[in-house]
């Protein structure tokens, strides 16, 4: 305690903030602040300030740009990139260059063809038919087998042509028989000799020939 008129002692200076004689351990200097992380799949890595860096390569070695249309590739666990699976409905595209097969159509609509002893067999009937039923017989023969037989085809329109012309010949006879008073009846033993060639021309059929009557006016091409 002072007396009076004497001044008091100024006080010790404190110690360093860091510790004091006494061995109190220095406080440590503050965490500084990480860098932030870089973005999922962003490359070139960013530096310090959190910006890509420049200076790095782009793109990183072993990347294989993905090809339009595919998903891009996802970095690999050994530094390169691959391929992102194919999404659920996605097709790959083909390659340059590639040609896809020609898609072909099934011959549903198409009937196999004749054996050679059916197409005997209705080409027979093409030429003896017309003595029963006219030109319906090889009519209806040529309508219904011509696309699956050639022989066919050409023998039943040669007996549909000779039919059709009978026809025409039968109406001109009466024609002429009327007005003749019966006289111009003689010309229908004609039919006869159109009845030979009839029976000629059913016997080449079944030989597989192709027969051609002596008369006829060929309409049907």
């Amino acid at each position: 305690m002072s007396t009076e008129g004497t001044p008091d002692p100024a006080p010790e200076p404190a110690g360093p903030v860091g510790g004091d004689a006494a061995g109190v351990p220095e406080p440590a200097p503050p965490a500084q602040p990480l860098d932030p992380p870089a973005p999922a799949g962003s490359f070139p890595p960013p530096d310090a300030t959190g910006q890509p860096d420049a200076a790095a390569s782009y793109p990183p070695p072993g990347y294989a740009q993905a090809p339009y249309g595919q998903p891009y590739a996802e970095p690999g666990p050994a530094g390169g990139y691959e391929q992102a699976p194919p999404q659920p409905g996605y097709q790959q595209a083909p390659p340059y260059g590639y040609q896809q097969p020609a898609y072909q159509q099934p011959y549903a609509g198409q009937a196999a063809p004749l054996s050679p002893s059916d197409e005997r067999l209705w080409a027979t009937l093409a030429h003896i038919g017309g003595i029963l039923f006219g030109f319906i017989a090889p009519l209806v023969i040529w309508l219904v087998f011509r696309g699956r037989s050639r022989f066919v085809d050409d023998q039943g329109k040669e007996a549909l042509n000779f039919q059709i012309l009978l026809v025409i010949a039968a109406i001109g006879f009466s024609i002429i028989t009327a007005v003749t008073l019966g006289i111009g009846g003689l010309l229908f033993l004609s039919f006869i000799v159109a009845l030979v060639f009839m029976i000629q021309g059913a016997i080449a059929a079944n030989r597989g020939d192709l027969y051609r009557y002596p008369l006829n006016w060929r309409i049907i091409k």
